[in-house]
């Protein structure tokens, strides 16, 4: 039995497919199961059962014996969210109550870190642990995540095999649901099928001109086989990057987008708005290393590979991964 918490939002829905792929099908999926959008990311998929999120560390305790592996996916992932209870509540104090029953009952354990971790990267992008707790993350989600790695890390008790992926720009099927929070690809899909054209935001800082901002887009294909391969690793315990390692600008995004859909480039530019522009991250490249260093190998999609593969086989069929 695998346990998958966010199970009905991106990422773990794309794992849930990744499972079923690979032949497993006893999977318990963990969320808070509301929201009847993201509940179609698992609906053609094969599983055991779902558990409500708020009485899932119950029932991770009465069923530990059964549990070969839990994958911790979910969380609260608003940027713009500014209330810190909300943060603490479910990525901290939450994912603290998995780790200790992880600990408890020896059940190896996965969970969802964030690049937010990095701000403004004033510190790079190494996933070097001793450099943790120098990180200032920009808003109150980066700093739960931050929170809880640096928890972690000091923990004398920990799982017998436990990892922290920092999620880079992921980006891929089964982001429907997601607003405003959604990958600048999926928005800029839907802008250039409504208006024939792209509204990439301005550039603030004189370093970067409009449309060259930098960012490491991930594709959800690769995040999910990663996360596949430390189910069998099961060693090398730490807290990994998990990106492509190679910063792209979102001109190079949207013009792979308007390829994919053969249109004509049509780009213009306004202004970053006013509740996210003093916390705008201009630059992130996850530093890939370590994770290659444990004997990951596999070939990650470059953005050309990634957004043609989301645009033609899932944003125009309207297709679910």
């Amino acid at each position: 039995m695998i346990i998958i918490t966010g199970a009905a939002g991106f990422i773990g829905s794309c794992l849930i497919q990744k499972l079923n792929d690979e032949g497993y099908y006893d999977l318990v999926l963990v969320d808070n199961f509301l929201d009847v959008d993201k509940n179609r990311n698992f609906e053609e998929k094969r599983f055991s059962k779902q558990i409500d999120r708020d009485i899932f560390p119950a029932w991770l305790k009465e069923n530990q014996l059964l549990v070969q592996f839990v994958f911790h996916i979910g969380a609260r992932t608003d940027t713009t969210e500014s209330d810190v209870n909300i943060f603490n509540r479910l990525n901290l104090e939450y994912t603290k109550d998995i780790w200790n029953i992880c600990v408890e009952f020896g059940l190896p354990l996965v969970y969802a870190s964030s690049a937010a971790t990095y701000g403004l990267g004033e510190h790079g992008y190494d996933d070097d642990e001793s450099k943790i707790p120098e990180l200032t993350p920009l808003n109150p989600y980066g700093d739960s995540k931050n929170d809880f790695d640096k928890w972690a890390i000091n923990r004398e008790r920990k799982p017998y095999f436990w990892a922290g992926l920092k999620f880079f720009n992921v980006y891929g099927p089964n982001e429907y649901h997601k607003g405003r929070m959604a990958s600048v690809i999926f928005h800029t899909f839907n802008q250039i099928r409504k208006t024939g054209q792209m509204n990439l935001f301005k550039s603030h800082n004189s370093d970067f001109k409009d449309g060259e901002q930098m960012r490491d887009f991930v594709y959800v294909k690769d995040v999910v086989d990663v996360l596949y391969f430390f189910m069998h690793h099961r060693k090398d315990s730490g807290i990994y990057n998990l990106g492509s390692g190679t910063a792209r600008t979102f001109h190079d995004l949207a013009t792979n987008t308007f390829k994919a859909l053969g249109e004509p480039v049509n780009i213009s530019f306004v202004p970053t708005p006013e509740d996210i522009r003093q916390k705008y991250q201009y630059f992130t490249e996850a530093t890939m290393d370590k994770l290659k260093l444990i004997g990951y190998s596999k070939h990650f999609h470059t953005l050309e590979e990634g957004v043609d593969d989301y645009v033609r086989n899932y944003l125009v069929k309207g297709a679910y991964y």
